[in-house]
């Protein structure tokens, strides 16, 4: 009996050897001097040798394969510094990782609370103050305790949530944005293993973002700058915007073995009319849609609709890509090195070919390419 080739059908397949090591614990000096593995699909699907079909470029070379026409899709989502840091009434530290604000009518929202001696109900306007968490320690951050942030913040435990979570609301005199701003941590992911600095404030964000919401970074996007924006403009390529919110639910792994079991996390995004008739006008005219991310990837996809026209608007999404699967608008993906047994590299493999994306994988890995959020990127033509 022999050994089962892997064919992407298992979530087994997408496991990986990486060292440590390449981890990217920092980003590159510029943005867009981190290293690029350009992947071609058309090569390598007649038996030719490994390796034929990737280049090894620098990011900014990616100006190349554009052409006037194109159309370059970004999550111009902004990353808000969600982790608190404080004490409670006993002097003991405690943290909390917003996850995701609430909105009036969800489950969790507080609808009133009681006042006056004769306990009546009233509507407070909590503004963007209400969340869901993680806490930590959660044993002792029970629904009821306050964690002191700073003078003018502190975070009320509101309610217990879905998987250890929490509902909490920030005290403040502040509009829940601003003491953020001013108080919150930037979310690093864990595997980048160090407290965040200074310079995280700008290089764990894009320069296109706008909206924030995410708790997390679209890392794919990291990689642009200013001036290759304008030299792709300079080149005839439209710059088209959505949002997506990332949340942390990108970094975890598939615990499952079928791919098919796996429930993926609902997650609203935004298509202005202005970026869908982008996309629509660059496919009528035979220009191609770069996608800037797996978020990108998926809002389009869950945007369009069968004949691949996209349609602007605010929806849900929870589309899960992966072997086989039909593309019906993204022609080009930049995208960073994801995670063993993601949905990320599902994604990748599901646009790239299942066995071409692990070989090109197998190739930054030999070739000392950095992974991950701060890492190096990968362009499939």
């Amino acid at each position: 009996m022999t050994d089962r080739i892997p064919d992407g059908s298992r979530v087994a397949d997408y496991e990986y050897e990486l060292p440590s090591g390449r981890i990217a614990r920092y980003p590159a000096d510029r943005r867009d001097e981190s290293r690029l593995l350009v992947v071609d699909r058309s090569a390598g699907q007649g038996g030719e040798q490994a390796g034929e079909g990737l280049r090894h470029l620098r990011f900014l070379d990616v100006v190349r394969f554009f052409q006037p026409g194109d159309v370059l899709v970004v999550n111009e989502s902004r990353v808000l510094p969600v982790r608190l840091l404080g004490r409670k009434p006993t002097g003991a530290p405690g943290e909390i990782f917003l996850l995701r604000r609430l909105e009036p009518g969800e489950e969790g929202w507080p609808v009133g609370k009681e006042t006056g001696a004769g306990g009546e109900k009233e509507t407070v306007d909590h503004r963007d103050t209400i969340w869901e968490a993680l806490v930590r320690p959660g044993s002792k951050l029970k629904p009821g305790r306050v964690l002191e942030v700073a003078e003018e913040l502190s975070v009320e435990i509101l309610d217990s949530a879905a998987g250890g979570g929490r509902v909490v609301r920030l005290v403040t005199e502040l509009s829940g944005e601003e003491a953020l701003e001013r108080y919150g941590r930037v979310p690093l992911p864990p595997y980048i293993d160090r407290e965040d600095e200074a310079l995280d404030r700008e290089r764990y964000q894009t320069v296109y973002a706008r909206t924030p919401g995410s708790v997390a970074a679209p890392t794919a996007g990291l990689h642009f700058t200013d001036e290759l924006l304008d030299e792709l403009a300079l080149r005839g390529v439209t710059l088209a915007r959505l949002a997506l919110h990332v949340g942390l639910d990108t970094f975890r792994p598939v615990e499952v073995e079928d791919p098919s079991e796996h429930t993926m996390h609902a997650e609203t995004f935004t298509v202005r009319p202005e970026a869908a008739e982008a996309v629509n006008r660059a496919r009528a005219s035979g220009g191609r849609v770069w996608a800037v991310g797996t978020t990108v990837v998926r809002t389009l996809e869950s945007a369009a609709g069968r004949d691949g026209r996209v349609r602007p608007g605010s929806r849900e999404t929870d589309l899960f890509i992966r072997p086989p699967y039909r593309f019906k608008v993204v022609d080009r993906l930049v995208t960073n090195f994801h995670l063993p047994r993601s949905t990320l590299l599902m994604l990748v493999s599901a646009f790239a070919g299942y066995r071409r994306t692990m070989e090109a994988y197998r190739a930054a890995v030999a070739g000392d390419y950095r992974f991950y959020s701060y890492g190096d990127a990968m362009v499939v033509l």
